[in-house]
């Protein structure tokens, strides 16, 4: 499949799911969502006026936790699924002035070199082929010095809870997917791709060959999901 072709299929996927996609990230992972972004928006670091970019934007749940944590900030929240921010719009009535949703793709971003302090991709950065291609991208547009944080599940190839988890990924969760959703495939997607992609170490590796530095990382939930944290070299 050529990427384009990926690129159309993952948004038709996610066009699908859209009105089910916050009740699902909810159920499915049994509230910790909200935990995972809330630690992800905590590496993010923006001075009054400062602006981020959350890639992956989605439903906006990310977009909403920096502007939370960074009173007076700006965010572009840039998805290239456009009915998924249109579904999250609601969420950021009172933060309507501070960000701005854009339909965008992860390897072409519509921004000037340099132009924003942080960047931001939760549960996104496996969907986008090349990877290496984002993250270039990434590099791109982040000021000397500004940061990439990344939210994403670890890799499905590591057995977790004995196994538990890697039944519930594989068997399970397209299951309840495709019986609350009605899109099975969705579902099945996402257990495909997390279970493809790479483990905490060979990302750190791809984050430092794009150019990246003072890389660092953690698990949460046992692996379930990892946070990584990287640096565009400079001041």
């Amino acid at each position: 499949m050529t990427d384009s072709r990926h690129s159309r299929k993952v948004a038709g996927l996610f066009s699908s799911i859209a009105p089910w996609y916050d009740f699902l990230n909810h159920f499915l992972s049994l509230g910790q969502d909200f935990y995972w972004r809330r630690r992800l928006a905590g590496h993010i670091r923006l001075a009054d006026q400062g602006t981020a970019a959350d890639l992956a934007a989605g439903t906006m749940d990310v977009t909403k936790e920096i502007l939370r944590h960074n009173p007076g900030s700006q965010v572009l929240a840039l998805d290239y699924t456009r009915p998924m921010l249109v579904r999250g719009q609601h969420k950021l009535e009172k933060y309507r002035q501070d960000f701005l949703p854009v339909q965008a793709d992860g390897r072409y971003l519509p921004l000037p070199d340099a132009s924003v302090h942080c960047v931001s991709i939760a549960f996104g950065i496996r969907n986008i082929v090349p990877r290496i291609q984002a993250c270039k991208e990434i590099l791109r547009v982040l000021r000397p010095g500004g940061r990439l944080c990344i939210l994403e599940f670890g890799t499905g190839k590591k057995r977790i809870w004995g196994g538990v988890y890697n039944f519930y990924l594989s068997r399970v969760l397209p299951l309840l997917g495709r019986l609350i959703s009605r899109d099975r495939e969705a579902y099945t997607y996402l257990a495909q791709t997390i279970a493809g992609f790479p483990d905490e170490d060979r990302l750190s590796r791809e984050l430092k060959q794009a150019g990246f530095s003072r890389i660092f990382y953690y698990p949460m939930c046992s692996g379930i999901v990892y946070v990584h944290v990287a640096q565009k070299p400079g001041p």
